[in-house]
């Protein structure tokens, strides 16, 4: 084949080529169009370099009939057109995969799973490795001809000059096309990589600023494809924890408001409550309701663990138990008829909620109280300087729906006496040291304070539990309330 004229090899090889790229369109529409789209860029490579290596097995078979050579004379064609046939399909690949990448962005929609990732390391060995054994084949078979050409030149210095000028120039012509066709290679890919890298960081860059509203598109199946496909996983989970974060801030509102903005104002009584929680919500409730002849009725109730979930269960407790004060005469069946309610809806769930229920009566001097599993409270008189504990028999709610609560009474207290009802979280509060505030440290600042008003004594233990637990975290929820009892 070396002896065709160069204009006629040249026109043969052109030929083929063009009789292959009338076929390579609806070829190219049938088999990579109408494929997956992660499978696209092979298949284009594969029908690229098929098409290259099929051009020149048409050439090699036309040289066959029209000029009758061997078979073995067209094997540096059909080597060549391997080798044209890589680079080519190579960069019609990337230039596919970046048309991929290109719609991807701009449509916002992900390539659909593949189970396979091809790393972009594998890629780039691949192709390293193919190049260098196509570069070193291709000048060991041009030294070996070159060789071959030389041993049957004329014997002169003259010759032997302008033989090595020849075969100087032939290498330096084969390794630069080579080269041209590597940095094309790498040129194609770099803008591929650049794509990439701004999608990735321009989204990232608006998650920053805290905007959640786009997501990378995943665009092809190596690490790239993984680190979007994380990063929108990461997108998702923070669209998540704002959603809950938001969700969290309405529960807390919901529940600041179930719980009372005022004290009462009756006459002989002075009352003050609060409820702080250690999460945005939480299982500690108070509350007062008026009942006949100017009593007052006051609960602290506490229910188990705390979050949303606790307050979720207190709100149904505190709904059965403001239904309850509609119905019923007495505070043991008031908490009874909540307990039995309560004890329905979670019996199999393992909720349940301590309760402290007292009835205050100032015209006569009376408290009639329920303990249901919670704290007891505290009645100090400053007169005798003597602090009494108010305890009582009685379980959980929402244990047993038979449960019969026992009902305390105090008849006679005297004007200035000091009632503190509060939940576990008070006295369990711990420093940083692990050491518990302790029911003592309360009685002392409630008798140090006596002749202060309750909204004083209130925020006097809040302020000393604050001050005591210094820089260790808020475990429970707390809840206090204080009552001057006064009298009329």
């Amino acid at each position: 084949m070396a002896t065709l004229p160069p204009v006629t090899l040249g026109a043969i090889i052109f030929g083929a080529f063009t009789v292959v790229l009338f076929l390579r369109r609806p070829i190219e529409q049938r088999w990579v169009l109408s494929a997956d789209v992660p499978r696209r860029p092979k298949r284009q490579f594969g029908l690229d370099l098929t098409l290259v290596l099929l051009a020149g097995l048409a050439a090699v078979g036309f040289n066959m009939v029209a000029f009758d050579f061997p078979i073995g004379s067209s094997v540096s064609l059909m080597f060549g057109c391997l080798v044209a046939g890589f680079f080519i399909g190579l960069d019609l690949s990337l230039a596919r995969e970046r048309e991929i990448i290109l719609d991807s962005i701009k449509h916002h929609h992900d390539l659909p799973p593949d189970r396979r990732i091809f790393p972009v390391t594998r890629k780039f060995t691949l192709v390293a490795v193919a190049a260098t054994l196509f570069v070193t084949l291709i000048i060991v078979m041009v030294i070996g001809r070159d060789i071959v050409w030389l041993s049957k030149i004329e014997q002169t210095e003259k010759a032997f000059l302008d033989a090595q000028i020849s075969v100087a120039y032939e290498i330096f012509f084969v390794t630069a096309v080579l080269l041209a066709k590597m940095i094309n290679l790498i040129l194609s890919y770099s803008k591929n990589l650049k794509l990439l890298f701004a999608n990735e960081t321009g989204i990232l860059e608006r998650v920053s600023r805290g905007d959640l509203t786009r997501f990378v598109p995943v665009a092809t199946n190596d690490e790239f494809g993984v680190i979007a496909d994380h990063t929108n996983s990461m997108i998702r989970g923070l669209r998540h924890r704002i959603q809950l974060i938001s969700d969290m801030k309405v529960a807390e509102e919901v529940q600041k408001n179930l719980l009372p903005h005022n004290p009462p104002e009756l006459p002989g009584l002075d009352v003050s409550g609060v409820s702080i929680y250690c999460d945005q919500t939480g299982g500690d409730y108070f509350d007062y309701f008026h009942l006949s002849d100017g009593r007052l009725g006051i609960v602290v109730a506490d229910a188990s663990d705390h979050g949303i979930g606790a307050a979720m269960h207190m709100t149904s407790a505190r709904g059965m138990l403001l239904y309850g004060t509609q119905h019923n005469g007495s505070p043991a069946a008031l908490v009874g008829e909540v307990n039995r309610l309560l004890a329905r809806d979670s019996s199999r769930t393992g909720w349940f909620v301590s309760m402290f229920l007292v009835e205050i009566d100032p015209q006569r001097r009376t408290l009639r109280w329920v303990r249901a599993g919670h704290e007891p409270a505290i009645l100090y008189d400053p007169g005798q300087e003597k602090t009494e504990i108010l305890n009582g028999e009685g379980i959980a709610l929402g244990v047993d729906p038979n449960y019969h609560f026992e009902e305390e009474a105090l008849d006679g207290w005297p004007p200035g006496s000091i009632l503190v009802i509060g939940t576990d979280g008070i006295h369990e509060t711990r420093n940083e040291q692990g050491q518990m505030f302790g029911r003592q440290r309360l009685h002392a600042i409630v008798r140090s304070n006596s002749t202060a008003p309750a909204e004083a004594i209130q925020r006097t233990i809040v302020d000393r539990l604050i001050e005591f637990r210094g820089s260790a975290p808020q475990e429970d929820d707390i809840t206090l309330v204080v009552v001057k009892l006064q009298g009329l």
